[in-house]
């Protein structure tokens, strides 16, 4: 527990002193853009809160080794193959000039990394047929980076408002927890606290205010980070089924995948084209602007509001993931039930219709 304490102070405080001392960083820090798709602030914010969280982490590498953890250099080289995923988002948050495919390599090289000095390397789909394919080392390795990166980047897709990914990690880090303690994994269990505790000393200064935001940094780190560690406890542990990270990414991995075909095939656009339509973003139109209207509520406080249906929705995958991670059938049941359901509340938000369960927590929280 003391490794979620450290990693909580170290990134609470250097956020907070991020914060206050905007002045001083906000030629570089600040997202002054209010204009695109998918922004739903009115003044410019800090989008550096990466660097709390990454600050929290280091702490927790020093404690551990301080302290002997038994697995301290694992943990340590873990945190060190993130720093290029880490250090090119946090180059597109102060030069704006990093586009999604260099970000997306710099992820691959942490998930590389990782596969060499740390065995994280998806050796297994438990899907017959498959697997000795998976076996191959090179074809391995290979497909890590594509789904480790491909995680990384999802998470920075649903980073639209305020506590939206933070929350999101968190629940799939929790799982993480339980799962790395059912299985004795120190590991998995030190380092999943260490970043559950670094990521709420940032949330409580993004959320429900937005007084500054996780940005691409902050998002591919956590990204990273918790795909990585998905693969570790998945390779070390044959007990664990490899849909378990499957069914626990799902809300991030089906957005993406979603607002890949639709820019591709309905709007024939180049994929990485930011748009306005994200399954966040309708939530935010369809229920929370429009129902509310402008008046007495101010923008951050809609954004606030638009985030907790997600959490929900979320929490509808990582949950049975949780109860059901060595059972490979369950979890592919209840994804494609995610699937499904996804589709259904976005094409139900597209026609204005949301479902009887959205409004049911909409009137709650207005109580």
């Amino acid at each position: 527990m003391s490794y979620f304490v450290v990693a909580f102070l170290l990134s609470f405080l250097t956020t907070m002193w991020l914060v206050h001392s905007h002045h001083l960083h906000s030629h570089i820090s600040h997202d002054h853009d209010l204009s695109g798709p998918q922004k739903f602030h009115e003044n410019p914010v800090p989008r550096i809160g990466g660097v709390g969280i990454a600050v929290g982490l280091a702490g927790f590498a020093i404690l551990a080794l301080l302290r002997n953890h038994p697995q301290a250099s694992l943990l340590t080289t873990l945190l060190i193959c993130a720093l290029p995923a880490f250090f090119a988002g946090i180059l597109e948050d102060t030069t704006k000039r990093v586009s999604p495919m260099w970000r997306l390599l710099s992820t691959a090289v942490s998930a590389i990394l990782a596969s060499a000095l740390l065995k994280a390397t998806i050796d297994r789909l438990d899907i017959w047929g498959l697997d000795a394919l998976m076996s191959i080392s090179i074809v391995g390795i290979v497909f890590t980076a594509f789904c480790v990166s491909g995680i990384a980047n999802a998470v920075n897709i649903i980073d639209g408002f305020n506590g939206l990914s933070s929350v999101v990690v968190c629940t799939m880090l929790l799982s993480l927890v339980y799962v790395a303690f059912s299985v004795n994994d120190s590991m998995v269990l030190s380092c999943s606290l260490a970043l559950i505790g670094a990521i709420i000393g940032f949330f409580l200064w993004n959320y429900p205010s937005g007084n500054i935001f996780l940005g691409d940094g902050g998002a591919y780190l956590i990204g990273f980070l918790v795909a990585d560690l998905a693969v570790i406890l998945v390779n070390r542990h044959p007990s664990v089924s490899a849909w378990y990270p499957v069914l626990l990414f799902m809300y991030p991995l089906v957005e993406t995948l979603f607002s890949i075909y639709r820019r591709r095939f309905i709007k024939k656009q180049a994929a990485s084209v930011p748009d306005g339509v994200h399954l966040h973003s309708l939530l935010y139109r369809r229920m929370i602007r429009w129902t509310l209207g402008f008046q007495h509520i101010s923008a951050e406080q809609r954004n606030a509001m638009t985030s907790p249906y997600l959490w929900v929705l979320s929490s509808m995958a990582v949950v049975p993931a949780t109860l059901f991670a060595q059972h490979t059938w369950v979890l592919i049941a209840f994804s494609l039930l995610f699937i499904f359901s996804y589709v259904w509340i976005y094409w139900r938000l597209v026609r204005f219709k949301s479902p009887m369960w959205l409004n049911w927590l909409y009137s709650h929280r207005k109580k």
